[in-house]
């Protein structure tokens, strides 16, 4: 199985979400998330899927829902986490990528192997949150500061 991995943007208030949407705009976080991402499957949940315009190029989108009737150009349906993994792991991808919403990443929480985190230095209203990570269970590994925000990955204590 490649390595799960999240990917995130949180506020320091744990927010992740307000109405479908980031609370914020950070043309450096999007641009990171497109090369992580780019050629690997991203497993989420239908609200994440159906909060892009339109699928995001060069990823599959293998979108967890528990409605067994909804179907979108450019979706991979699934209806439960180990078929969702099977799914993508198949073409033998460098990693899987779970990008939310927060149902989904509680779901995988103990499976996940790394986290890709932005970190960002506000305090905002949303509807989603992700709280924070227990230093038992991971370890920092790399940061990138940056003003306002900063790249944070996170490794699982073995």
């Amino acid at each position: 199985m490649p390595p799960i991995i999240f990917i995130l943007a949180r506020a320091v208030n744990g927010v992740i979400g307000l109405d479908g949407q980031l609370p914020w705009h950070l043309p450096a976080d999007l641009k990171r998330f497109k090369a992580l991402t780019m050629g690997q499957p991203m497993v989420m949940g239908r609200k994440t899927f159906e909060s892009f315009p339109k699928p995001l190029p060069g990823r599959r989108h293998i979108v967890l829902t528990r409605d067994h009737d909804w179907q979108r150009e450019g979706a991979e349906v699934v209806h439960h986490a180990n078929e969702a993994l099977a799914l993508a792991s198949q073409g033998d991808p460098a990693a899987i990528w779970i990008i939310g919403g927060s149902e989904i990443f509680n779901l995988f929480m103990a499976r996940a192997d790394g986290i890709e985190l932005t970190e960002v230095d506000l305090e905002v209203q949303g509807d989603a949150f992700m709280p924070p990570f227990d230093e038992q269970d991971w370890k920092e590994t790399a940061r990138e500061d940056h003003d306002g925000y900063r790249f944070v990955t996170l490794a699982r204590r073995v």
